[in-house]
């Protein structure tokens, strides 16, 4: 119980064995909320269960292993990891995963509850090898794709690059327009992150929906494996049965291949052809070694619609094509919602542990509000940060683009850049080792008022010099919000008896004249739409008289060398304040 008398150093907290995330446990902070770790288990790094949350299977890929001595040809990984190999794959991604060792990657995936998507074509390329799964870092994808109205190869490569640059794991071509195979065969060949796809796209491109047949739909997926795709959508737990279900949503099925699919089953009054022809699926995918990602064709894709029958029923049938492609040797994740409302989504992540027993969880989003259309990247991480924290191994991000249109180059930055956050936020809280050493050596540059340091580890450090020169172009002990008189952090610094700001590493004696903005930071400012050309000018040519400094003349602004009424006027000056 929390009281209200003197604070104790003894207080109770829910603490409950998670592990401190910073690596030399600095700071003041008790440390993760979270469970302790089980690698090897079903709670790897998981989030302590509210009541009546569905508890963990008892079950793992080894219970769907055809054979307790499986044929010594291996082929997946999954396969390998069952014989006891290490293989390099899984060496590459211990190398990445640091609290990992080699043999835990291996019996991860061994149980079903990671997967390294490398599909053995790909490998001969540029791919470098990572996992998903619940033991790991929680990860990211970007999806992206021409459409029939918008994009191209050249320009869909170009949003790769920028993908890659700004921290996506994975990506999904979801193209549906112009040539669909140049740009999947070029967007594999340049990539050095997992490509995933939705084979169903290329396979009704230009034909009747009508048309689709089984020859068709393994033909395409034979050929998209042999270009070296890494891991495959398929809706196939999308049943017949599930169709009346969604009769009474506000809006109905919002997956493209889960409404082809529907209205493939109702044109021709038969069951969902991709369940019927799974096993023949599983076979082609194991040749090549390419991963599930078991699509959700019934996911809610609004608030109204959440956790609802047509959803559960869904994930119940995925349970089961997950035992069966891990019968098959194959390795899986399972794809999920959607927009849920926030209350219900640590019962999604759980009920997927339980019915898919452990298997990666791959989340879009989800969207905790429908009402910020153009902020949906902020919704939807929300929601992730959530996902991750309840058991989400990867997030597919959402751009501010998201219910509008198809994203553009900037629109990828910002959804990357927002699900960075709910991956290393849920990271952090789950006590994953290691993963807060970045934030504490931001924390300490901060605390020492020590600028460029400050900007060197931020994620974006263009856009965090931008936004502080845009006010002050000196690095100083203060910066424009508070300004000399009112700046806590400098104050904590000062004060003898803390440790703030006194990390030796971060110290620094005197101010300094900032370099002229590089034109990338002169773009970011423009595009904010808030100062003006001339502004912006006058911020990417600063000269040494603008801020009364040169070469071994310290600013008169530093505080420590002029005294407080004089720091005052040139706050005054410089900041507009």
């Amino acid at each position: 119980m929390l009281s209200r008398s003197t604070p104790s150093p003894n207080r109770d907290l829910p603490l409950h064995e998670g592990i401190n995330p910073s690596t030399r446990a600095e700071g003041t902070t008790p440390g993760s909320f979270a469970l302790a770790p089980d690698i090897g288990g079903p709670r790897t790094f998981s989030s302590p269960d509210t009541p009546g949350m569905p508890p963990p299977s008892d079950k793992t890929a080894w219970d769907f292993n055809p054979d307790p001595r499986p044929a010594p040809h291996a082929v997946t990984q999954l396969e390998k990891a069952r014989l006891g190999l290490v293989t390099p794959e899984m060496r590459r991604v211990a190398e990445r995963e640091s609290h990992l060792r080699p043999e835990q990657v291996r019996d991860e995936v061994a149980s079903g509850r990671m997967i390294i998507p490398a599909n053995r074509i790909h490998l001969s390329y540029a791919l470098d090898p990572m996992c998903i799964g619940r033991a790991s870092r929680t990860k990211v994808n970007a999806n992206m794709g021409a459409s029939p109205v918008s994009s191209g190869t050249s320009e869909e490569l170009e949003k790769l690059r920028w993908a890659e640059r700004w921290g996506a794991d994975t990506v999904m071509d979801l193209s549906t327009g112009g040539d669909l195979d140049a740009c999947r065969e070029a967007i594999v060949q340049n990539s050095t992150v997992p490509i995933g796809t939705v084979p169903i796209y290329s396979m009704i491109l230009g034909r009747k929906l009508e048309d689709l047949n089984e020859e068709l739909v393994l033909k395409t997926l034979e050929h998209q494996a042999q270009q070296g795709v890494d891991y495959f959508t398929i809706h196939a737990g999308v049943r017949r049965a599930h169709l009346k279900y969604v009769k009474d949503r506000l809006i109905g099925i919002v997956s493209r291949g889960g409404s082809i699919l529907a209205k493939w089953m109702l044109e021709h009054g038969r069951e969902n052809l991709m369940y019927e022809l799974w096993d023949d699926i599983c076979d082609i995918m194991r040749d090549y070694d390419v991963s599930f990602s078991i699509g959700d064709g019934l996911r809610p894709g609004g608030l109204a619609d959440a956790t609802d029958e047509a959803q559960l029923a869904e994930l119940e049938t995925i349970g089961e094509l997950t035992e069966r492609a891990w019968a098959r040797g194959v390795q899986v994740m399972v794809e999920g919602p959607g927009h849920v409302p926030f209350d219900q989504i640590e019962y999604n992540m759980k009920a997927e542990r339980t019915l898919c027993h452990g298997a990666p969880f791959y989340v879009l989003g989800p969207l905790v509000t429908d009402v910020f259309p153009g902020y949906d990247h902020i919704t939807s991480c929300i929601g992730a940060t959530a996902a991750a924290y309840h058991g989400a191994s990867m997030l597919c991000y959402v751009t501010p683009k998201e219910h509008l249109g198809l994203p553009k180059k900037e629109d990828v930055k910002q959804g990357c850049i927002a699900y960075k956050i709910a991956a290393h936020s849920a990271d952090v809280a789950l006590g994953i080792p290691g993963t807060r050493d970045w934030d504490d050596e931001l924390t300490k540059a901060r605390a020492a008022l020590h600028w460029q340091k400050h900007f060197d580890l931020a994620f974006d450090s263009d856009t965090a010099r931008a936004y502080h020169d845009e006010d002050l172009d000196v690095d100083t002990d203060f910066c424009a919000m508070c300004g000399h008189d009112w700046c806590s952090v400098r104050i904590s610094k000062e004060i003898q008896e803390f440790a703030s700001g006194k990390d030796g590493a971060y110290a620094w004696d005197e101010a300094k004249v900032t370099a002229a903005l590089t034109s990338e930071q002169q773009e970011i400012l423009q595009k904010r739409g808030v100062l003006s050309p001339e502004e912006i000018h006058r911020l990417g040519d600063k000269t040494e008289k603008a801020v009364g400094a040169g070469p071994g003349h310290k600013a008169s602004c530093h505080s420590d060398y002029v005294d407080d009424e004089e720091a005052q006027q040139i706050q005054s000056e410089s900041v507009g304040g």
